[in-house]
């Protein structure tokens, strides 16, 4: 096994889906674990996964979309926030009603 230095190595994170994103990719689990050094990388890997998933996340410009919200450790992300070994990212749709 190749000895890997601490700074060359890529977070691995717990990433928490919203059961509406989770809904749309059958077999995709609300809970997984993912290695990305930031949140861009992250969907990447998550559209890896499931095919569709990123452009569900972000948009064309390219940014996170209105109506989801990604945190990072308990605060708001964009798609450069960097990501730490052992963090929590939560992707979420935003609830309407009225």
């Amino acid at each position: 096994m190749a000895h890997v230095s601490a700074q060359s190595a890529v977070p691995a994170v717990t990433v928490v889906l919203s059961a509406a994103l989770v809904r749309l990719f059958p077999g995709c689990e609300a809970r997984q674990d993912v290695a990305a050094a930031d949140v861009a990388g992250l969907l990447d890997v998550l559209d890896a996964r499931w095919p569709g998933m990123r452009d569900r996340v972000r948009d064309s410009t390219p940014a996170i979309r209105k109506h989801m919200s990604v945190f990072v450790d308990g605060r708001r992300a964009r798609l450069d926030t960097p990501l730490r070994d052992g963090g929590t990212v939560y992707i979420l749709t935003a609830m309407s009603g009225g």
